[in-house]
């Protein structure tokens, strides 16, 4: 199975939508995969991340699949709104000296406490129960694959959410894949998950971040401003 993960374009977050220049951004995306066989087009639930996708699924006559459990992450401080932003926490630490691929990161003073690590792993539950779906079932660090699927699918989703199921199917620390990746609009990300019925199978990061289709899409280029 391939997994094809699409960032949303340029959103405009107030009102859960793409902007003008995202959906340009967007198109750019749809017509850098339309040569791929996409067999199925999932989305967030969030608006940016539905418009995102349906450009992808015009091109392939699919219809979009929305998922509450991909939107994008709730972070804070549950008796405080002045939590940090997890980019902005990969950053200091980074500056700090401080680990980014620690593995106990979420005890760090940073994250522990915060209601961003709860919902962290109760999207990681939500992905593997999906992946059941297709055939892959969790087991400690890697998935017994059920039944074996050549299926190419797409999942239009956000910088944080893509980043924790991406930490999660490579057993990586979140603040790594914050800091290393760091998707950028509409910045695709596929994996391979693969092999026969009853083994165990570990995925393959193939692409990583590819975002070169929306080289020269700005403001000024597109809207003379």
């Amino acid at each position: 199975m391939r997994i094809i993960f699409v960032r949303h374009g340029h959103p405009d977050y107030k009102n859960d939508c793409l902007t003008e220049l995202g959906h340009p951004q967007a198109e750019a995306a749809a017509k850098r995969l339309e040569n791929e066989k996409i067999d199925k087009i999932f989305s967030s639930s969030c608006g940016r991340a539905v418009e995102t996708a349906q450009h992808i699924a015009s091109r392939h006559g699919l219809q979009v699949e929305q998922l509450d459990f991909i939107r994008e992450l709730d972070w804070g401080s549950p008796n405080s709104d002045d939590f940090v932003h997890p980019w902005d926490v990969s950053d200091k630490w980074v500056a700090s000296g401080k680990d980014i691929m620690n593995p106990d990161w979420e005890n760090d003073p940073d994250y522990a406490g915060h209601r961003i690590v709860p919902n962290i792993h109760k999207m990681e539950a939500a992905f593997d129960e999906w992946l059941k779906g297709f055939g892959f079932c969790r087991e400690e660090n890697y998935y017994r694959v059920t039944r074996e699927n050549s299926d190419t699918i797409l999942l239009a989703s956000h910088g944080g959410s893509s980043s924790v199921v991406i930490a999660h199917l490579f057993n990586l620390s979140f603040p790594f894949v914050c800091r290393v990746i760091g998707c950028d609009y509409t910045g695709i990300t596929i994996v391979t998950l693969n092999g026969e019925e009853g083994s165990l199978a570990a995925p393959k990061l193939k692409t990583v971040n590819d975002s070169r289709h929306i080289n020269g899409i700005t403001a000024e280029n597109i809207f003379g401003r």
